[in-house]
């Protein structure tokens, strides 16, 4: 084995190797949300557990993670600093936004993707007949400090037994655990405080931060479909840009990058080639290509297929921004 060929596949997560966190978040033990399955792929994202695994815990400046759910599981009311971006992998799930969750929602397919705008409150459940797996990119390598949770959901999870810290930690009091003299709970929001956080409309937010999956299949017919970015289908500087590939518009000629380049299939199977050698992706991998490493990607068999290509930017995370 060479040495790029090394570097690489410790870059490359596997989706049958993906180790899931079920006490990720406050919500674990809330009736209706203590399915769910939290994954931290790139970075460490925004897990509130110690138990939670990162497979690749470089500095990329944003966090790749995953949520998997079972039909009629949701993800409770939160907000965030910086950007949050979800494309689906499998499933069906509707998302949801505003103080109570009822400013708005879309139901988004597979392939689809939705930026969601920073400093509203969010949610999603999986309302499909399967076990689902959306993929997301936290802004930021400290991917905005943590979430923000709507009060009700603090409540809510103090009445299952877990308690939040100042700092951000769980700590579960069924198991014994306690805070930490030291630490004090999360303080709730206040009334003045929730004044600061938006209740857009559908009309506003889904033309501005949903794509849709057969939209940018026919935008990448000639080249890759710019996705998320300054002059991208969702205009966007979050710190990083979001590319859609499909088999025409895949290059023949080999990319040196001065960031890393992280490839995430779709649909169908690619192949991942560079000086040295090559691997196959399939959907749900994960492959981070290190800076300075030629490569290139193409299909590996015949059929459909497709995938989402992000690079950081110079720009810093933070709000979702609009020109």
């Amino acid at each position: 084995m060479n040495d790029v060929t090394e570097k690489i596949e410790k870059r490359l997560v596997r989706y049958g190797d993906l180790l899931p966190c079920k006490t990720a978040f406050i919500d674990a033990h809330t009736p209706g949300s203590d399915q769910k399955e939290n994954f931290t792929i790139i970075g460490g994202g925004v897990s509130e557990s110690v138990d939670q695994h990162v497979h690749i815990n470089l500095p990329h400046g944003f966090n790749i993670g995953a949520a998997g759910q079972p039909p009629r599981c949701r993800n409770s009311l939160h907000s965030h600093r910086t950007a949050e971006v979800f494309f689906v992998l499998s499933g069906r799930w509707r998302f949801f936004w505003g103080r109570w969750g009822k400013a708005g929602e879309v139901v988004l397919e597979a392939g689809d993707i939705f930026n969601i705008p920073t400093g509203i409150f969010r949610g999603f459940e999986n309302i499909g007949t399967d076990y689902g797996m959306i993929m997301a990119i936290l802004g930021g390598d400290d991917a905005g400090g943590g979430v923000i949770w709507a009060p009700q959901v603090i409540e809510d999870a103090s009445d299952h037994g877990l308690i939040l810290s100042e700092k951000g930690r769980l700590y579960d009091t069924k198991k014994g655990q306690a805070l930490p003299p030291n630490e004090k709970p999360m303080p709730k929001l206040t009334d003045k405080e929730l004044l600061n956080y938006p209740e857009p409309s559908t009309s506003e937010v889904v033309p501005n931060h949903v794509a849709r999956y057969w939209d940018m299949v026919a935008l990448s017919d000639t080249s890759p479909a710019k996705v998320i970015g300054e002059t991208g289908m969702l205009r966007d500087k979050p710190g990083f840009e979001v590319e859609f590939l499909t088999r025409n518009s895949c290059g023949d000629e080999m990319e040196q990058l001065d960031r890393s380049d992280v490839i995430m299939p779709v649909r169908g199977h690619w192949k991942l080639i560079y000086e040295g050698g090559s691997l196959t992706l399939n959907p749900g991998d994960t492959v981070s290509v290190p800076s300075g490493v030629p490569h290139r990607v193409e299909p590996a068999m015949t059929g459909h297929c497709s995938l989402y290509r992000i690079r950081a930017t110079s720009d810093p995370a933070g709000p979702t921004w609009k020109g």
